[in-house]
């Protein structure tokens, strides 16, 4: 029904971007919002277009990474390439969106998925079940990616992943620490050059200078410093989630803007 006292027979209809409209039997037409609809109202048709047209990859499906999949799924990001070798155990239930009582056990990415092709079901998900390193680096990169989100823990191996996406002109945009933190307003987008306070991006300038790499590595880093010095890291549900929403927007208006 139309309100409360029209009865609609739907005759013909027809997509006009994220809009589906439709016409009663009185020839009056009306609107039906659709999956992208909200969204195409902000960044239009064009931006809907090249959001669906890109291939983006996610290293690391965990708090930070999780969270990122899920925006740029539900932003309509067409293809997705996951990458993460765990398992969900019951400590990633405090932060990490795709861990549920009912997931424990289950690998990260094929459960993170799942979920986005619930969002979406016209996405493409490449899952790989594999924890990034020197070592699986050509299994994993492709030069094709427009844009990588680095949402790994390990300092070795976000240097090679870095290192290695300035070598084959990947965009990426990676994470620095989140763990130990408790103020999710004290992130910050910036390049590594400009980044303080935080331990693992003073780390990572360091050995990213070894590499020849000192500018045009775009992270995002808190200012807020650490709590505690404890392993593993203490972690609550509002800053990892926080940071990978910053990540996700970071890609999405790069990639709309290209």
């Amino acid at each position: 029904t139309w309100g409360s006292r029209v009865s609609i027979t739907v005759s013909e209809h027809g997509m006009v971007g994220g809009f589906l409209y439709l016409y009663n039997n009185y020839g009056e037409m009306f609107l039906e919002e659709r999956f992208f609809s909200r969204t195409e109202l902000l960044i239009n048709k064009e931006g809907i277009e090249k959001l669906k047209a890109s291939k983006v990859a996610i290293v690391g499906i965990g708090g930070v990474g999780s969270f990122a999949a899920e925006a740029l799924a539900r932003a309509g990001v067409g293809t997705f390439t996951i990458v993460d070798s765990d398992i969900i155990v019951p400590s990633n239930i405090n932060r990490q969106i795709h861990a549920l009582h009912t997931t424990v056990g289950l690998p990260k990415v094929d459960v993170m998925k799942k979920r986005i092709l619930d969002i979406n079901p016209d996405a493409k998900v490449v899952s790989i079940r594999e924890f990034y390193s020197a070592e699986t680096a050509s299994q994993i990169l492709s030069d094709d990616f427009d844009y990588l989100v680095d949402a790994i823990d390990s300092i070795k191996s976000k240097i090679n992943l870095i290192v290695n996406c300035k070598k084959l002109n990947i965009p990426i945009i990676s994470a620095m620490g989140a763990g130990n933190k408790l103020d999710p307003t004290k992130f910050q987008v910036a390049d590594i050059s400009e980044t303080s306070v935080c331990p693992m991006a003073r780390k990572i300038r360091k050995e990213l200078r070894k590499n020849g790499i000192e500018t045009g590595v775009k992270v995002v880093f808190s200012t807020e410093s650490p709590l505690r010095h404890q392993r593993p890291p203490g972690s609550i549900s509002f800053v990892p989630s926080v940071m990978g929403l910053i990540m996700a927007g970071e890609v999405i208006k790069d990639l709309i803007k290209n």
